[in-house]
C-alpha cells in the first residue's frame, strides 16, 4: 500500500442525511459516469435532487439554455442556466477572436506551428471566468428557491475535462493518447507546445477553478444553513492514480499520460484551502473506469481488471461478488479465465515499461513510445479474450465501481476526515460485499 496517500480503508457509517435533505448537482448528469452512483444514493434516501445543465451551443456558437424539448428528457427539477466553463470559445475584446477561431484552418501536419500568445489566452480566460461567475450567481439565485429551512445541503461538483473544441486538438490528442509507431506524439512535446498550453489553461478552468467558484458563490447558503444547525458539504471527483491488488498486495499505479492531472492537483489544492477555512469539502480520487469521456484514454481500463482479485480477497463469500465474478467469466472466450486476466494485468502493472511511468512522487508523468506500445497492445490483448468487443467485463465492472464510489462518497462527505481522499479497489470490494 502507498503510505503517502490518504485512502479510505473502512466503509463509512451511514450519513445523517434524511428524507427531504437537498443534493445539488453543479454540472450536468450524463449516463455512464461517476456521479450517477451518488445520485442513486441520494434518491434511495429520499433526498431532493436539484439538477443542472452545462447548456448547449447553437449554430452561431452562442451558449444557450436547454430547449423545452431537451428539458422534457431531463430529470427534474432542473435549473436551466448554462454552467459551461472554459474559455476556448470566448472572443478576446482586442480583435473579437476566440482561441478556437485563431486555430481555424490549421492542418494536422501543422500542429507544431500553431501560435497562441499567452496574452491572448489570458484575455479570453479572464473574460470567460467573469462570465462563468455571473452565470453561477444566477444559478445560485435559482438554487435558493429550492432550499427549505432545516434541511442539510450536499453540493456535488461534476465539472471536469475541458478539451478545447478547436478541430486540430482532438486529432493531435488521439496521437498522444493512442498513437503507436509513426503516429505517436510524445505527451511532453504536445504539452510544451502552444496547443498544450491552451489545453492546460482550459483544463484548469473547467476542472479546478469551477470548484473555487462554487464554494465562494454559495457561501451565503452555507453560512445561513450552518448557523441554524444544518450541515453543508461539497464533493468533487478527482483522479490521482489508484491502489489495486497485484500479486496479493495493494499498490498504487496510474494511467499515463494523464495530462489533466495538473488540473486535478489544483482541484485538490482548492479543496485543501477551503477545508482549512472550515468548509466541509472533499475531493475523492476515484478508480479508473470506462466512461463516455474516458474512451480516448485507451489502456486506462487495464487497471480496472485487478478489481476481480480484490473481490475474491475482500468479498469472495458474498453473493453479489460471486455474481459479478461469474458474469465477468461468462463474457470471456472458452479457455480463458479470470485468473488469466489477473496474471496478465499483474505482469503488465509490474513491467518495466509501466512502472517507470507510474511513480507517485512524479505524478503526473509524460509517456514514452515503449510505454504506449505496451499499454495499448495489452489493452487489445485483453479485449481479444472476450466473446464480444462491445460487451467487455470492464464495462460491467465500471458500473459496479461508480455505484460503490457513490455509496462511499455519499456517506463520507457529510463530515470528511480530509480534503483529499483516495478510493481504492479494497474499499470498493468491501462495499460490494455488503450490497
Amino acid at each position: 500500500m502507498t503510505a503517502s496517500i490518504d485512502a479510505i480503508r473502512d466503509l463509512p457509517e451511514k450519513a445523517e442525511f434524511k428524507e427531504g435533505d437537498i443534493m445539488i448537482l453543479f454540472g450536468e448528469l450524463f449516463s455512464r459516469g461517476y456521479a450517477n452512483g451518488i445520485v442513486e444514493e441520494a434518491t434511495a434516501r429520499g433526498m431532493k435532487v436539484i439538477y443542472s445543465t452545462v447548456g448547449r451551443r447553437n449554430a452561431e456558437n452562442q451558449l444557450c439554455a436547454l430547449s423545452p424539448e431537451e428539458i422534457e428528457s431531463k430529470s427534474q427539477p432542473l435549473i436551466n442556466i448554462p454552467l459551461e466553463a472554459g474559455f476556448d470559445m470566448t472572443p478576446a475584446k482586442s480583435d473579437g477572436l476566440s482561441p478556437v477561431d485563431r486555430l481555424s484552418g490549421i492542418k494536422m501536419s501543422q500542429w507544431k506551428e500553431a501560435e497562441l500568445s499567452e496574452e491572448q489566452l489570458q484575455e479570453s480566460r479572464d473574460l470567460a471566468r467573469d462570465d462563468f461567475k455571473k452565470r453561477t450567481q444566477d444559478w445560485v439565485t435559482e438554487v435558493k428557491k429550492h432550499i427549505e429551512p432545516g434541511k442539510n445541503i450536499f453540493f456535488v461538483h461534476m465539472m471536469a475535462g475541458g478539451v478545447p473544441r478547436a478541430k486540430i486538438i482532438m486529432p493531435t490528442m488521439n496521437k498522444v493518447f493512442k498513437g503507436r509507431g509513426d503516429r505517436f506524439i510524445p505527451s511532453e512535446e504536445f504539452w510544451k507546445s502552444p496547443l498544450g498550453r491552451f489545453s492546460e489553461l482550459n483544463f484548469l478552468e473547467v476542472t479546478a477553478e469551477t470548484l473555487n467558484t462554487l464554494i465562494e458563490e454559495t457561501s451565503e447558503i452555507r453560512k445561513t444553513a450552518e448557523s441554524s444547525g444544518q450541515k453543508v458539504s461539497y464533493v468533487a471527483y478527482g483522479y490521482h492514480g489508484t491502489e489495486v491488488l497485484v500479486n496479493g498486495q495493494y499498490q498504487w499505479q496510474t494511467y499515463t499520460p494523464y495530462v489533466q492531472g495538473w488540473a486535478k492537483i489544483e482541484l485538490e489544492n482548492i479543496a485543501k484551502k477551503h477545508f482549512a477555512e472550515g468548509v466541509k469539502v472533499c475531493v475523492f480520487n476515484c478508480p479508473e473506469i470506462l466512461t463516455n469521456s474516458s474512451s480516448i484514454f485507451q489502456g486506462l481500463e487495464v487497471s480496472l481488471y485487478p478489481l476481480l482479485g480484490a473481490l475474491e480477497k475482500e468479498a469472495g463469500n458474498s453473493a453479489r461478488a460471486k455474481e459479478i465474478l461469474n458474469t465477468c467469466q461468462s463474457k470471456l472466450n472458452e479457455g480463458k479465465t479470470l485468473e488469466d486476466i489477473l496474471k496478465f494485468t499483474a505482469d503488465y502493472i509490474n513491467s518495466p515499461e509501466i512502472t517507470k511511468h507510474s511513480v507517485y512522487e512524479k505524478w503526473p508523468q509524460h509517456n514514452s513510445k515503449e510505454q504506449m506500445e505496451k499499454m495499448i497492445s495489452s489493452s487489445q490483448e485483453i479485449i481479444s479474450w472476450h466473446k464480444d468487443a462491445k460487451d467487455l467485463s470492464n464495462l460491467y465492472l465500471s458500473e459496479e465501481v461508480f455505484k460503490s464510489t457513490g455509496y462511499i462518497m455519499f456517506n463520507e462527505a457529510i463530515n470528511p476526515a480530509k480534503p483529499v481522499l483516495w478510493i481504492g479497489h479494497d474499499i470498493i470490494a468491501k462495499h460490494i460485499a455488503i450490497s
